[in-house]
């Protein structure tokens, strides 16, 4: 049987290693950091999910090659800022595998989503996005969840869909992998501004006003940029937006409780301790929404909370007085 090449050694591409073990499949992993490897291979765990041990069905390696060579498919997942980067470095022996991107979020520089970032740097590469409701905290001890992948090509959905699906992970498929992307990149702003919602005591009512008004925006941008409508409402849109506003596992979802409660954009990373795309992204989709003509204030307001230094509590006040509309 063929291994599964998996880029970058987080919590999440861990939690999916150990979901593919589980289905009977050998998995390899690359890392950047020796210890990592060291941890994974030697200790069977992961410094990100302390309370799990790691399959003996899963490897880790420092070497690319030796990760990528002879697998099924390749699963990259390292954070967004770091996908064209690290693609450079292993584009080379890809070959005719298809790369499923598992990262959320958008190259900053360029404002590029991932699947064009790979696209450009290997035109001939069979992309497939895969996202959807799923805390690696969950994925990882077996909890029910259902994703959804999108490719435009038939036999890539059909890969991954028979590689996962099992009675603990359901998979649907999709062809619009570029709404089914950004809703997942999207989201995480939204769930960041739900935890600043907390941070500062709101409560429930703003909650609810936040997460339906905030997907408003999310559909807008994203049908502009070249998604279907109705994916925003599906699992990478509605799905994973309620699950990354609600949870505590959610790190976006934590740093924006963080920046509600007073702490400084540097101290809410040290806290969360893990990269938060959220903050990655932010000016992203402020510019995106600008670039494109969109209407999104949510995505305005935490732009200047963020890099404007506006108050929450005065942010809020300023959605709340915004001109009279009707929805």
């Amino acid at each position: 049987m063929k291994h599964v090449a998996i880029i970058g050694s987080g919590s999440w591409g861990v939690a999916l290693a150990i979901c593919l073990s589980n289905n009977g499949i050998p998995v390899k992993i690359w890392s950047y950091e020796e210890e990592e490897k060291r941890l994974i291979n030697e200790e069977k765990r992961c410094m990100f999910l302390p309370n799990v041990n790691i399959p003996d069905q899963v490897k880790c390696s420092t070497d690319f090659e030796e990760v990528i060579k002879d697998s099924q498919f390749i699963l990259h997942v390292t954070p967004s800022k770091f996908t064209r980067s690290i693609f450079r470095q292993y584009k080379e022996y890809v070959g005719d595998k298809p790369v499923i991107i598992c990262s959320k979020g958008f190259e900053k520089e360029s404002l590029k989503t991932l699947d064009e970032v790979i696209e450009e740097e290997l035109p001939s590469t069979k992309i497939g996005v895969l996202s959807g409701p799923s805390h690696a905290e969950e994925v990882s001890i077996a909890i029910p969840t259902v994703l959804v992948v999108a490719s435009k090509h038939d036999d890539v959905l059909t890969l991954i869909q028979n590689t996962f699906m099992s009675e603990k992970m359901r998979i649907y498929t999709s062809k619009d992998v570029k709404g089914v992307e950004l809703g997942g990149a999207l989201k995480n702003i939204i769930a960041f501004c739900a935890g600043v919602s907390t941070g500062i005591g709101l409560g429930d009512n703003s909650f609810a006003a936040l997460v339906t008004r905030g997907l408003g925006e999310i559909a807008r941008l994203g049908v502009k940029l070249g998604g279907e409508k109705d994916t925003f409402y599906g699992l990478s849109g509605l799905g994973d937006l309620i699950v990354t506003c609600l949870s505590e596992h959610s790190r976006n979802r934590k740093a924006g409780k963080l920046i509600g409660q007073g702490k400084t954009l540097e101290e809410a990373k040290k806290e969360v301790g893990m990269v938060i795309e959220s903050i990655d992204n932010i000016d992203v989709a402020y510019e995106l929404g600008k670039k494109n003509g969109v209407y999104m204030p949510i995505i305005e307001t935490v732009y200047k909370v963020i890099y404007e230094k506006l108050d929450p509590k005065e942010a809020v006040k300023d959605l709340m007085t915004r001109d009279k509309k009707s929805e």
